[in-house]
């Protein structure tokens, strides 16, 4: 399958009525776990768990080159299921920072916009569509906008008028979805899902968020899970390190997937 034929499934898997679940992964490892299991229709790079593995911080710490490194060998362990990337805020250029990810065999991607004035925001996703056309493969966009991440303490009376009119500007420039990450109630997820239509949220599996059975019952698009995939990772291997250290050994029922 190639990359355009990939991106072609990924677009018809967010406008599916399904609940598009991704389980975010990291690594080569990570991905060919996720990808072996049948449920699995996608994957998706968490950007802050593909910076931790290389120990930088979030949010562009990690050159770009080396980010897409590794994001090329999800892309290989991935096999014929398409990949969206974690793209950050588009690294200073975002339509030329999406046509490399397309090199490497990425098929859609999350930009953010960091709060930046909506022109400059609007412009950033029309040049990730023309990239995704240029290269000929119609980019699945999940465009998303910080306006509860980065501006909550706001208060929802701003917030979320400013996140409906961020997502409303992007869908119309182009994007497939808008991802508003943050602790959604089932209020803020079914006003999303009224101003933007049914099938154009992505939302982030975080505590407090309704259950995926009433999120496709919302009409919302896609569920993933960032970094908190990793941290679940982690947090196993933090047990089973204390565990040893404790005169302890590895859990029963271990499995050998690496």
């Amino acid at each position: 399958m190639n990359s355009a034929e990939k991106a072609a499934r990924l677009r018809h898997l967010h406008e599916d009525p399904e609940l598009l679940v991704l389980v975010n992964v990291w690594d080569a490892v990570s991905a060919t776990v996720v990808a072996g299991e049948p449920q699995t229709k996608a994957l998706a790079t968490a950007g802050h768990s593909i910076a931790a593995t290389f120990g930088y911080g979030d949010g562009e710490q990690i050159p770009l080159e080396l980010g897409l490194s590794l994001v090329e060998r999800i892309v290989v362990a991935a096999g014929d299921l398409p990949v969206s990337a974690d793209l950050d805020g588009g690294y200073g250029d975002a339509g030329e920072t999406v046509r490399k990810a397309i090199g490497v065999g990425v098929v859609g991607a999350n930009v953010e916009d960091r709060l930046r004035p909506l022109d400059e925001s609007v412009a950033r996703v029309e040049a990730i569509v023309a990239a995704g056309e240029a290269e000929g493969v119609p980019f699945v966009l999940n465009a998303r906008t910080d306006a509860l991440a980065r501006g909550g303490d706001r208060g929802r009376d701003v917030w979320l008028p400013d996140a409906i009119e961020r997502g409303k500007a992007y869908l119309d420039a182009g994007a497939t979805s808008v991802f508003v990450p943050g602790p959604l109630d089932e209020d803020a997820v079914t006003e999303l899902v009224a101003a933007f239509g049914p099938q154009k949220l992505s939302v982030i599996g975080f505590p407090g968020v309704p259950d995926q059975a009433r999120l496709a019952e919302l009409g919302v698009a896609r569920i993933t899970y960032g970094p908190l995939t990793q941290r679940v990772a982690l947090t196993a291997l933090q047990d089973a390190a204390r565990a040893i250290y404790a005169g302890g050994g590895i859990p029963e029922g271990t499995r050998p997937l690496n």
